[in-house]
């Protein structure tokens, strides 16, 4: 734009402001495409960083929300947790079935329910338990009723909604946890229910009694000293408990403990852990989303002091022509708001993206929910963070372009 176009709308309607600002903008575009990409990147990293972390936190905090200890084989607390609770790891072992009789009856325990695994369908865990777990997590029926017998099957929202199953659907389990496996074809169960979404991991798994996995792996045994063996050797994968008493948490898992081939883990301590691990890379990802603020807070500087400089003249004229001190410093201003508004638009769109691209990852593995829709309330303030910077980086090029001398640099030329 030249300096006659600049003379010609020196009075303060915003739209031609913007228009001499996006005119400015274009004159450099190597420039402003430095700026723009280095704060959009600060904003995406920050934003992607804010919108995984609060989703992942939030539903590992809800699944576990309730249940004091896990108990199964000897092993790693935080695969047990992670296998039993989650449904995101495999499981340690096996434990007796005799163990969850005596856990029970002991005084310490409001509750235990049995969690079986073994096979899935399409990738997804069917998980022998009983009706208990359902209501421990506050889920309800959307369809038909919960299981009444063997090789009965009520299906998570997530599960039923991305293998079509509904009430009625036939399906063969496959053996282990993942797909690909051998299929159990002389086992059919058949869906008789449907849970409404819950948010939780139930939403994710293919629920039937701990009878209908046993079946599954034992066939018919009609020999019945056969099935006396089989029975006296049947197992679950883990136990989940709620205490009856505070007291417990400080007595019942050393008592557990101290039990061969038994194991209790505390999900709250496990999850602290294991954020205390993902904590450090989350925290390096931050202090570099902060050197890229950094850097963009600093680009931006420069590039509006350069501006300025280049246009020195040009703002002499438009003070001549009437422009007020403030009138001034608002266009450098607007140069760096319009600048942030790019960037904030670009990163919000890559960060939004990212979560989308890991969701899908997540789903394709049957794990943890992640949705790029979640908005968390800090992700406002990540957004006028960057805002504030590009203000910042405004402030002294605004500040020198409002108190400059206009008869000197009319005079330099």
């Amino acid at each position: 734009m030249c300096r006659a176009d600049l003379a010609e709308r020196p009075d303060g309607d915003p739209v031609s402001a913007l228009g001499l600002v996006l005119a400015q903008l274009r004159l450099r575009p190597l420039r402003t495409l430095l700026s723009v990409l280095l704060l959009a990147l600060a904003v995406a990293m920050l934003l992607f960083l804010l919108l995984v972390q609060t989703q992942v936190t939030r539903s590992l905090t809800r699944d576990a929300a309730g249940i004091d200890a896990v108990v199964g084989a000897k092993g790693s607390p935080l695969q047990l947790i992670l296998s039993a609770v989650y449904h995101v790891d495999i499981p340690t072992g096996n434990v007796p079935l005799a163990a969850l009789a005596q856990l029970r009856s002991h005084p310490l325990v409001a509750r235990a329910i049995p969690v079986a695994l073994g096979d899935n369908h399409a990738g997804f865990r069917i998980v022998g338990t009983e009706p208990a777990l359902i209501e421990h997590y506050g889920a309800r029926l959307a369809q038909g009723a919960v299981w009444q017998g063997k090789l009965q099957v009520v299906a998570g929202a997530q599960a039923a909604r991305s293998i079509g199953l509904a009430v009625g659907s036939r399906f063969f389990g496959t053996h282990g946890l993942a797909a690909g496996g051998f299929v159990h074809e002389d086992a059919e169960y058949r869906v008789v229910g449907v849970l409404a979404p819950t948010g939780t991991v139930l939403d994710r798994l293919l629920l039937t009694d701990v009878e209908s996995v046993w079946f599954t792996h034992e066939g018919e045994a009609a020999d019945p000293a056969e099935r006396r063996i089989l029975e006296a050797e049947r197992e679950v994968t883990a136990i989940l408990l709620r205490y009856a008493s505070p007291l417990a948490a400080a007595v019942l898992p050393r008592q557990i403990n101290a039990e061969p081939g038994l194991m209790a883990a505390v999900p709250a301590q496990e999850v602290a852990r294991l954020f205390a691990v993902f904590g450090v890379g989350i925290d390096t990802a931050r202090a570099l989303a902060a050197v890229l603020l950094v850097s963009a807070l600093l680009a931006l500087f420069v590039a509006l002091t350069g501006a300025l400089e280049e246009r020195r003249y040009d703002i002499a004229i438009l003070r001549l022509l009437g422009a007020s001190r403030v009138r001034v410093a608002l266009l450098l201003l607007l140069e760096s708001w319009v600048l942030a508004a790019a960037a904030i638009a670009v990163g919000t769109a890559l960060a939004l993206g990212g979560v989308a691209v890991v969701a899908s990852w997540l789903a394709q593995a049957r794990s943890l929910p992640l949705s790029p829709l979640a908005w968390p309330a800090g992700a406002t303030g990540v957004l006028a963070l960057a805002w504030a910077a590009a203000s910042l980086a405004a402030l002294w090029p605004a500040w020198r372009a409002a108190r400059m001398d206009l008869h000197r640099t009319l005079a330099q030329g």
